[in-house]
């Protein structure tokens, strides 16, 4: 493969996923780390690409939004958060309002509303999703706003509380920085967790996106009782017993298979 086809190949993928790390890029281009770093300072030079700590992200446009405390979580069990929300997208149709959070799943999934949806009204407090959503018009953004979080790009706040109060929506979908299957999720940043409360009351379901990572896991704030959550899209990492007891619980389990990092088949556990 030629020099100028491997570059253009790495910005077409940062053009289609927004950030990728090093170990991505040589799966992509089957090649050594050191032919990837390479191709990567070329690019830095050229003012393409933002080197970041593990991985790379376009120079310009959302991605070069991204402040370093959100591109280390972008990072973070991405193919996990990839194969989620290929599944969430299988819950979204045509005419329906949906809400998305600020997390990095969500993110994930706001790219793919844009690629292969259309006709769906998005609400969000994160700008990075927002962002992300506005590349096409094929769908219309609500930004919801207020004082944003310069770390998490994210708007939070008495006035974004009042404006989120204002909105009704088919579907809310959110991550988590912790869940307890029989207590609810739970998160550090007091700043926006009102958002995800306030959004999760004036809906008809609340999908939860969580990785197996974050079963088990407690943080500062509850935010939404599991009694509220409907529908979880997680990881085949999830321990089986975990997964049975949200059955119990009444919530419907959907399971992305990862294998070889390609979600090839969905479980469904209801």
């Amino acid at each position: 493969m030629a020099t100028k086809e491997r570059e253009q190949l790495i910005l077409d993928e940062l053009d289609r996923v927004g950030a990728c790390t090093y170990e991505d890029l040589m799966r992509l281009l089957n090649v050594s780390s050191m032919t990837v770093r390479r191709a990567v300072d070329q690019l830095a030079k050229r003012g393409e690409v933002v080197k970041t700590l593990g991985g790379i992200q376009r120079a310009s446009g959302v991605a070069g939004l991204y402040e370093t405390t959100l591109m280390s979580r972008v990072m973070e069990q991405r193919p996990q958060k990839r194969a989620i929300a290929e599944l969430a997208l299988s819950l979204i149709e045509s005419g329906q309002t949906v809400y998305l959070d600020g997390s990095t799943t969500c993110l994930e999934l706001a790219k793919l509303i844009a690629r292969e949806r259309e006709g769906v009204t998005v609400v969000s407090n994160s700008v990075a999703t927002c962002l992300e959503l506005s590349k096409t018009t094929r769908n219309k953004v609500l930004c919801i706003g207020g004082e944003c979080d310069a770390s998490s790009m994210c708007c939070g706040g008495p006035q974004c509380e009042k404006w989120a109060q204002t909105y009704f929506v088919d579907k809310v979908f959110v991550s988590t920085k912790g869940f307890l299957v029989d207590e609810g999720t739970f998160e550090s940043s007091v700043s926006t967790l009102r958002i995800k409360q306030v959004m999760a009351e004036r809906t008809k379901e609340v999908v939860l996106l969580v990785d197996h990572s974050k079963f088990g896991q407690r943080a500062l704030c509850k935010v939404i009782d599991v009694a509220q959550i409907g529908t979880v899209v997680t990881d085949d990492g999830t321990l089986a017993r975990d997964q049975t007891r949200m059955k119990k619980a009444g919530m419907l389990v959907l399971v992305a298979p990862m294998g070889d990092g390609k979600m090839n088949e969905v479980t469904r556990v209801a």
